[in-house]
């Protein structure tokens, strides 16, 4: 069950990109994103919740793991995450004319995937 779980969410950033560049984009990046998977870490992790509960018949053991899941998770989406992105400068505005219109390149091994 872990290992489908892994493997699904594995696949959810390359299956993201076929939703659409805003919509994708949207979903995945800054507080939105930072929340959307935070929400999904917590519950996922409610059987591991759930064992750590019977196993030492208090509450305090599932407060812990959560507290050192958010702690982890923040220093991935407030720290590391950054660090390895780099800063990110605003956009210029666009030049007038032919230029401005927007372009999309596609990797010429991108269909690959798409054939069966």
């Amino acid at each position: 069950m872990s290992a489908a779980l892994g493997a699904v969410m594995g696949l959810a950033p390359h299956v993201l990109h076929h939703v659409g560049l805003i919509a994708g984009a949207a979903l995945v990046t800054g507080a939105g994103g930072n929340l959307l998977f935070f929400a999904l870490g917590v519950v996922f992790s409610i059987p591991l919740l759930r064992r750590l509960f019977r196993r030492f018949h208090t509450w305090k053991a599932p407060a812990i793991a959560l507290v050192v899941f958010a702690a982890m998770f923040s220093l991935s989406a407030f720290v590391l995450g950054p660090a390895l992105t780099g800063p990110s400068a605003p956009n210029p505005a666009p030049a007038p004319g032919p230029s401005s219109v927007p372009t999309t390149t596609v990797p010429a091994d991108h269909g690959e995937h798409h054939s069966g």
